[in-house]
């Protein structure tokens, strides 16, 4: 990774610029440090207390290495929708009923095998930004890098990677436009079911969602979904309480002839470029399952759709 020296980074010293500036880990800045050739100064390898002066060119040896990567993540010829790609990170629209991670069922047909296929010429360590359920598809940003992955996932915390999704519902909001707001945990008995609770209840965290009707009809609606917080399942678990499960969600609702999955899908992702702060705004299209569902449905699709 290459840094070009501004006037206002100009007089900090290497660590200083590593730890203020990028933000870096401990364990990060160990690693850069003690690497050969590590941090390079106008093609002179240094320390970290070397004093940057405007113009200077830092290189840090970031990239991962043959060490760093999973025995488990087997390469794999797959095709994969590339919404956005640069040298920091990949933005894939995930097609439903593939996972993220290689499991024990899942060897080589997951995001993970199809971009270490991609990216082969180089050690590949598969690091997951955002999560999305097997059954769930859309936009899903992979780091390319430790740094990278840090400065996303920092991103994430101050709430600046805003995620909306396009649900399919049986039934209609009684609000076109609108909040729900609830308190949400562990369903007891179960590692993966959540539930609606009461505030103060063992393990309760609040959970927002906005919404918006975007199409409905006697036989459901279609919305657009946007979670303030990011509790697992969230979406499945509010719009069931309101009385408007998610077509196909056999867990929360009904299983439908329709759709093979829950009808659940990330169309829409802004955040900052972690390196250039550039606003970016990605859209993935429709699935295929979730567009014969729209017309079996007789929902008109809009621009939004």
């Amino acid at each position: 990774m290459i840094y070009k020296i501004d006037e206002k980074d100009a007089g900090l010293t290497v660590k200083e610029f590593l730890f203020k500036r990028l933000k870096l880990s401990v364990a990060a800045v160990k690693r850069v440090k003690y690497r050969d050739g590590g941090i390079q100064v106008n093609g002179e390898e240094v320390t970290v207390r070397r004093v940057l002066a405007f113009g200077d060119t830092l290189e840090l040896l970031m990239e991962d290495t043959e060490e760093d990567e999973n025995e488990y993540t087997l390469p794999v010829n797959i095709p994969i929708d590339v919404v956005y790609e640069d040298e920091y990170f990949t933005v894939v629209n995930k097609p439903p009923d593939m996972p993220a991670h290689p499991s024990l069922g899942h060897k080589d047909d997951t995001v993970a095998n199809a971009l270490a296929y991609r990216y082969r010429d180089k050690p590949f360590v598969f690091r997951p930004v955002n999560r999305l359920d097997r059954d769930t598809s859309g936009l899903m940003i992979v780091a390319r890098g430790k740094v990278s992955a840090a400065k996303l996932h920092r991103l994430q915390m101050k709430k600046a990677v805003e995620k909306s999704y396009i649900a399919v519902l049986e039934g209609t909001p009684d609000v076109s436009k609108g909040q729900i707001v609830t308190y949400m945990r562990r369903e007891e008995g179960s590692i993966v079911k959540r539930c609606v609770c009461n505030e103060g209840e063992d393990g309760a965290k609040i959970a927002v969602t906005d919404y918006e009707v975007l199409s409905s009809n006697e036989k459901g609606s279609v919305v657009k979904a946007t979670p303030v917080t990011g509790r697992t399942h969230q979406l499945r678990v509010h719009f069931a309480h309101i009385g408007c499960p998610i077509y196909g969600d056999t867990m929360y609702g009904n299983f439908s002839e329709l759709i093979g999955r829950q009808a659940l899908h990330a169309k829409y992702l802004s955040f900052p470029h972690p390196e250039t702060e550039e606003a970016l705004h990605l859209e993935a299209s429709l699935p295929k399952d979730i567009e014969y569902l729209l017309t079996s449905l007789e929902l008109n699709k809009n621009k939004e759709l």
